[in-house]
């Protein structure tokens, strides 16, 4: 009885810090989005030749990528957070393993994560949005 009741307190605990790392993945996205948003801008506004406007799909992959990353990391800690509910009483294994690539074969790849519906459509528009801007750039000058 004892032991169970030490699982138990572990098991709290386990919970505790792994909703925290999935808080701290959630506001990286949410950062990285603003940040993203931020820097396409400024460089859609910088003057100089007709192709510069095409340097704004910099920023706009990299925090793709990144953003992705973040949620799949995100993904991967809510498994090893479902694994500690279902089996943290029956066991001390894996007892304060905070990896959480042990399940990265239980999410979807990154590149899939990428091109879901959420992150597909956000950073989708503004790809399109970027070469709406530099035909309408194109048209202007010619």
């Amino acid at each position: 009885m004892e032991e169970k009741e030490s699982l138990k307190e572990y098991m709290l605990k386990e919970i505790d810090i792994i909703q925290e790392i999935i808080k701290r993945m959630a506001f990286n996205s949410f950062m990285i989005k603003g940040w993203a948003i931020t820097l396409v801008v400024v460089a859609l506004l910088l003057k100089g030749p007709e192709y510069q406007v095409w340097i704004a799909f910099v920023p706009l992959l990299v925090f793709w990528f990144l953003d992705a990353y973040f949620l799949w990391q995100e993904r991967m800690y809510r498994k090893l957070y479902d694994w500690v509910i279902k089996n943290r009483l029956k066991t001390d294994e894996y007892l304060f393993d905070l990896n959480a690539y042990r399940f990265k074969d239980e999410v979807q790849s990154r590149f899939r994560i990428m091109f879901s519906i959420t992150l597909g459509w956000f950073y989708g528009s503004i790809a399109i949005l970027i070469v709406v801007y530099s035909v309408f750039l194109f048209l202007m000058q010619g």
